[in-house]
């Protein structure tokens, strides 16, 4: 991906705090990039910030991105006129155990499309000028229960598969744009920890194991769609 002479390139990174979008964060910030993050836990989101400063400019802005007032101020953070890289990160998987759709209550249908869909668009509506003026990227967090049934996952899964339909509708009427909707695989993060309490979730790699795949994207930049990190490692991108 090429910058204009003299342009520091910036990303908007949401859950930016821990996981996966801290360790993107700190890949990002290793190649000097401006970085606006967010989180809902203020201890986590000071210390991460705290560490990425160390490299680059950081903009931290705690909330939660089901908030309105949280988007429009997260997206005020952003500095100049340019957004290279938007990054939907933030997810909410629901109560644990995970429950039916059958068992699934009105609030919590409401709370999961609120995080893992509605915010998402949002944020590309509010940053869309910024993105437009970089020939931006959009990342979009997706996982395999976007596709795939599995027992108890059918309100996350179907609100990453609206997500993955969102990515696909905003390629085509932007063609400006390159936006992904990106798998990264099982991991052993925080959220994937409580989909299954009390197991050993140890066996899962780390996110930073999935942070080559998605530099791949921005450095490559391949066609708008759906892509997963298996199928980007090992092999070239097409």
């Amino acid at each position: 991906m090429s910058y204009p002479i003299h342009h520091t390139p910036t990303a908007l990174i949401t859950g930016g705090s821990r996981g996966l979008g801290f360790a993107l964060a700190q890949a990002l910030a290793s190649r000097r990039w401006r970085l606006v993050i967010d989180g809902r836990d203020h201890a986590a989101l000071e210390a991460a910030a705290t560490t990425l400063q160390r490299d680059t400019s950081v903009e931290a802005v705690a909330g939660d991105v089901a908030d309105p007032s949280h988007r429009a101020q997260l997206t005020s953070r952003i500095p100049g006129g340019r957004l290279d890289v938007l990054v939907n990160n933030a997810s909410e998987l629901g109560p644990t155990p995970l429950p039916t759709l059958a068992d699934t209550t009105d609030r919590t249908l409401s709370d999961v499309l609120r995080v893992n869909a509605l915010a998402p668009l949002d944020l590309v509506r509010r940053s869309l000028a910024r993105l437009q003026a970089a020939g931006g990227i959009v990342i979009n967090i997706s996982s395999d229960a976007a596709v795939e049934a599995y027992p108890g996952w059918g309100l996350y899964g179907a609100s990453k598969a609206a997500l993955d339909q969102i990515s696909r509708v905003l390629a085509v009427e932007h063609p400006e744009l390159s936006v992904y909707a990106f798998d990264p695989g099982d991991m052993r993060t925080g959220m994937h920890q409580a989909a299954f309490p009390g197991e050993d979730i140890s066996d899962r790699p780390e996110p930073k194991s999935v942070v080559p795949s998605l530099l791949r994207i921005i450095d490559e930049r391949p066609a708008s769609g759906r892509l997963t990190h298996a199928g980007l490692s090992p092999g070239k991108v097409s």
